[in-house]
């Protein structure tokens, strides 16, 4: 049988008898897991990457994928890191590194090729920054690891990318908790995303050490994790730039001109560090004071920790949704969003 996936549009699994279970990953490829103990089956087609379990010395170099695997209960299965302990967010994964249970093999373009092997490495799995570095994949492939390039980042659908976490339940084989886990953020979003919209309008963006305005693309995640909450997205900048790309650049009077009456505006922290203040962001633009947003209070920013908590999408949209809905919601109540006073 295959499984059903219902946002995600970026792998696909098929189980087949005796627990052998073939995901396939567009433009990464097609990995079969083979259950523990049991046998590559012979004459596996040359696309086809055997994947033995257990795979318990992963080396992670996908960010993104690090909540994936918490949420399985299953960060002891990565035993090397392409970040170090200083950049991550999840405290499980820094504390993993600072006890040595993690170990830094450097970051993926240019990987400690000894250290992985030394290790017994039985998976990297890379972001697609990987393409960029070609050589490096060859090499890791060269030397008997398999190369899992994860394209959770293409899934237009904020709960796509949370839907990853059944891949990595199929390849691990822990479907059942990979399951459970995803029912429960999609749950926690049905009574939001059942309700009238809004109307309200809200901007995404942040601020370039040049003074460009970075905004989203309209059919990007974040602008559509706005439209589940109940909000519209602006600016509506046009998407003729066809690159892969999910944000743009637009100078500061631009971006005056389509988002200053926007009802609420966020300020992406998670790039230059973090802002305490509203006065801090006006110091950026003296334009920002003429917005509606900033006249009426209405000015938030994210945390730190938004980019790496794949699983946290959810409660994301239900921050957006608290702010959007009313006077002021409870900070306490926000995960990821705090007001900038």
């Amino acid at each position: 049988g295959s499984m059903e996936l219902l946002y995600a549009d970026q792998f696909s699994v098929d189980y087949y008898e005796n627990g052998y279970v073939l995901a396939e990953i567009p433009e990464s490829g097609r990995y079969l897991a083979v259950p523990e103990g049991a046998a590559v089956p012979a004459g596996l087609p040359e696309d086809v990457t055997a994947l033995c379990r257990p795979l318990d010395r992963i080396y992670l170099a996908a960010t993104s994928a690090m909540d994936l695997f918490r949420s399985l209960d299953a960060v002891d299965q990565i035993t090397l890191s392409g970040t170090d302990a200083p950049g991550w967010y999840i405290d499980e994964a820094r504390e993993a590194m600072e006890e040595g249970r993690m170990l830094y093999a450097g970051k993926y373009s240019a990987p400690d090729y000894e250290l992985i092997l030394e290790n017994g490495c039985n998976l990297a799995v890379e972001s697609t920054m990987i393409y960029h570095v070609p050589e490096v994949k060859e090499q890791l492939e060269r030397l008997g690891i398999p190369v899992l390039a994860a394209r959770s980042s293409y899934e237009s659908h904020p709960l796509g990318r949370m839907e990853w976490i059944r891949l990595y339940g199929a390849l691990l084989g822990r479907e059942e908790q990979a399951e459970a886990r995803f029912a429960a953020c999609v749950d926690a979003l049905k009574p939001v995303m059942d309700q009238t919209p809004s109307g309200k309008t809200a901007a995404f963006f942040y601020i370039s050490a040049n003074g460009a305005v970075n905004v989203r693309k309209p059919g990007d995640y974040v602008a559509r994790m706005i439209e589940m909450a109940g909000g519209r997205y602006v600016p509506q900048v046009s998407a003729e730039e066809e690159n892969a790309l999910s944000s743009v650049n637009m100078q500061m009077e631009a971006f005056y001109e389509s988002a200053r009456d926007a009802d609420y505006i966020i300020y992406n922290n998670t790039i230059d560090g973090e802002l305490d203040s509203l006065a801090e962001l006006l110091d950026k633009s003296s334009l920002l004071a003429d917005f509606k947003a900033v006249r009426e209070g209405h000015v938030w920013c994210t945390g730190k920790n938004m980019f790496q908590e794949s699983m946290g999408l959810g409660d994301m949209i239900l921050d957006i949704h608290r702010m959007l809905s009313g006077d002021g919601p409870d900070p306490g109540e926000m995960t990821y969003l705090r007001p900038l006073k």
